[in-house]
């Protein structure tokens, strides 16, 4: 009896101590793990450029030219002079000196911005070869073309021009698709202002007091538009009907194709460089780089400025689909030139600025404030605040953001236990393994101690007279 008492204590020191190991790579493994899109590579975080921005904002725009995201997943800070090039290095960064400041660059838009507009163009600072890169698709005219080709010369060297055999368009026609007018558009992100519950898309969808459906028929009513910027800014706001309002376990997800989805739990702007993901109703799930910050596109619509320029494609219908990379909300799709078969330019509208403008944040997050009355925008709302949890509504073979309404539960990417837990819950099995293998190695610990002092009692026992 005394033998078998050893040896399940010696099973539970042993069980206890190869929990501990597994539960440690089980919380590894969680936090290491992403969502990818079929055949990515891996993504740089979100926060893999921080180095590179404070050290911008600490030499100023007249020494520096913007950051990047390197090759090596290193952030990588453009400058203009030796010297802000040894504190880039001191700041973790690696420094590429350059001829042209942040402050050259930027007037050279302004003056682009300030010339007659031609439909059909875009233009952004490409900060890897420290220019200014003008684009103009096939329907820009030869004498347009001339014009804009001699105030580049004007602005100096830096300036490049590129022609593109597409066309800038905005991808309207239809990630869940939402049917409103004689146009179909792609949800975006879940949102809200404290109170009521709203779809973020895009602006160009339709103008206020545009009705909204979830299916074509028009039988399926999701709500209707009660903000929104375009052109100007490209980003509206539909308010959800009563009967319409999602589930807030399904809210934070937006919906990749195939039943499965990834969770937002924050929103920011990228990086240059950096791997991101779009989900839209026409497309799926596609990938890609950001290539530019704060670009201009000149739309037949009108001219939209401070997008994101992206190497993902998209089509017609994907208009207002999230951006998104390791579940942080980047953007909502505008427009761009090419197609999914040839590849070509998207951009998108940051959801930073288009939050803080409509005082509104993710489903689950505080809401930022409107914006200021100087007109500035108030700060995004706080990205490391969790979203709500649940598992991803089915989206079909088609991907694209989570349907809130009508969609069914599908696998998610969480099982229904970590979904509650919010970002926790992916490190939440691993972290119940461990707790369990240290209260039994505490028990068997314990149990040792107890058999140890009743072997001493029974043992002096015998010699009392």
């Amino acid at each position: 009896m005394r033998h078998a008492r050893r040896n399940l204590q010696r099973i539970a020191r042993l069980a206890a101590v190869g929990g501990l190991v597994c539960g440690s790579l089980m919380v590894s493994d969680a936090m290491a793990g992403e969502t990818r899109a079929p055949g990515a590579g891996t993504a740089p975080a979100v926060p893999a450029a921080a180095p590179g921005g404070v050290v911008v904002e600490r030499l100023g725009t007249s020494r520096t030219a913007g950051s990047w995201i390197g090759d090596d997943g290193r952030p990588v800070v453009a400058v203009t002079d030796q010297g802000a090039a040894a504190e880039v290095r001191r700041a973790g960064a690696n420094p590429k000196v350059v001829d042209h400041s942040t402050d050259e660059l930027r007037s050279a838009t302004e003056t682009l911005r300030g010339a007659p507009r031609v439909t059909g163009t875009a233009w952004a600072v490409n900060y890897r070869t420290n220019e200014v890169v003008v684009r103009a698709d096939r329907t820009v005219s030869a004498s347009d073309w001339s014009r804009l080709t001699e105030i580049a010369e004007d602005i100096g060297g830096f300036v490049r021009m590129e022609r593109s055999q597409g066309t800038f368009t905005t991808r309207l026609n239809g990630a869940a698709p939402m049917f409103g007018g004689a146009s179909r558009c792609s949800a975006g992100f879940n949102v809200t202002d404290g109170q009521r519950s709203f779809v973020l898309t895009a602006g160009h969808c339709g103008p206020v007091g545009t009705t909204w459906f979830g299916d074509r028929g028009r039988n399926d009513r999701v709500g209707s538009t009660v903000a929104g910027s375009f052109p100007g800014g490209d980003y509206s706001l539909v308010r959800y009907d009563e009967s319409a309002v999602p589930d807030p376990a399904a809210a934070g997800i937006v919906a990749i194709g195939e039943g499965r989805g990834v969770r937002i739990t924050g929103a920011a702007d990228p990086a240059v460089g950096q791997e991101v993901f779009r989900s839209g109703s026409t497309t799926g799930l596609r990938s890609g780089r950001v290539t530019a910050l704060n670009a201009t596109v000149n739309y037949p619509e009108g001219t939209v400025g401070g997008l994101i320029e992206t190497t993902v494609c998209a089509e017609a219908g994907d208009s207002g689909g999230p951006l998104f990379a390791q579940g942080i909300a980047l953007g909502v799709t505008s427009g761009g030139t090419g197609d999914c078969d040839s590849g070509g330019t998207t951009y998108f509208q940051p959801v930073t600025s288009a939050m803080a403008s409509l005082g509104v944040a993710l489903s689950g997050q505080p809401p930022a404030p409107p914006a200021g009355a100087d007109g500035q925008p108030a700060a995004p709302a706080d990205p490391s605040t969790p979203a709500a949890g649940g598992t991803a509504p089915d989206a079909g073979a088609g991907g694209g953001a989570a349907p809130p309404w009508g969609g069914t539960s599908g696998p998610g990417i969480v099982t229904d236990i970590a979904a509650g837990l919010g970002p926790l819950g992916a490190v939440a099995p691993g972290v119940g393994v461990i707790g369990a293998s240290l209260v039994l190695l505490v028990v068997s610990r314990w149990i040792q101690t107890a058999q140890g002092r009743r072997n001493y009692r029974e043992y002096y026992s015998q010699t009392w007279a």
